[in-house]
């Protein structure tokens, strides 16, 4: 089973619904068979490097309400993380740009470990507060789940990897991904949203089921006909009943 999740690195759910998603293929029997791929999204390409408002002070304004009233639905969040073992600290987040945190993920992925790099940037935004739009904070950060910190300082110093997070992000228009966390199954089924965990295994075993149990293909020759076909044996004529 192939699962393919767009998201970004500053999205509260997007971390909640990695982790949900976690705890529902520790349970999985079939886990083994899965491929986890993460893909690229932008909640805001434009984004300042270096914020000039705090978390409370950003979703304030972009909703129009009291910086007091921000502050509770962030709180409010926080324990939606903290039931799930996270760590959510946004008195001093720093929401910040994403995209070359992107590309280091890219990269990282092009290496074996774009999970790892994905898990350490969460853990580094929403937990310890890191501004990971600084290169000096990406650089060290790839550095610590084994990537080679002299090739992630080059390709920041240039575009390299920007074509794919534009893909993904391409790929992401094209299927009609309107937010984020997006999940996709084996190209064909999509859930969306930080869905609890047992919606997850629900939809994780609907889907072997269907893809792996049933046969893949249905028979849709008219009864009471004649099928004519060839194997290495020979070619037969038979009557469906």
């Amino acid at each position: 089973m192939k699962i393919e999740v767009w998201s970004d690195f500053v999205c509260p759910f997007c971390y909640i619904g990695k982790r949900r998603l976690e705890m529902a293929l520790e349970k999985f029997s079939h886990n083994d068979k899965v491929t986890l791929e993460y893909k690229s999204y932008e909640l805001d390409p434009n984004a300042q490097k270096n914020p000039e408002k705090n978390i409370h002070e950003l979703l304030a304004s972009k909703y129009g309400m009291s910086v007091e009233k921000a502050k509770n639905s962030n709180e409010e969040l926080g324990k939606q993380a903290a039931e799930i073992g996270l760590t959510y600290n946004f008195d001093t987040m720093q929401h910040t740009n994403t995209f070359d945190a992107h590309r280091v993920t890219k990269y990282a992925e092009e290496n074996g470990i774009g999970k790892e790099m994905t898990e350490r940037l969460l853990k580094a935004y929403f937990t310890e507060s890191e501004l990971i739009s600084n290169h000096a904070t990406l650089i060290e950060l790839a550095g610590e789940v084994g990537l080679d910190t002299d090739e992630v300082t080059k390709l920041l110093k240039v575009d390299d990897y920007a074509i794919h997070v534009r893909a993904d992000e391409e790929q992401a228009r094209q299927i009609g991904v309107q937010g984020v966390p997006f999940f996709v199954f084996n190209e064909k089924y999509s859930v969306s949203g930080a869905q609890p965990s047992e919606v997850f295994t629900e939809v994780l075993e609907k889907i072997w089921e269907e893809e792996n149990e049933k046969p893949v293909l249905q028979t849709l020759n008219p009864k009471k006909s004649k099928t004519t076909y060839c194997t290495d044996e020979g070619c037969e004529v038979e009557d469906e009943d």
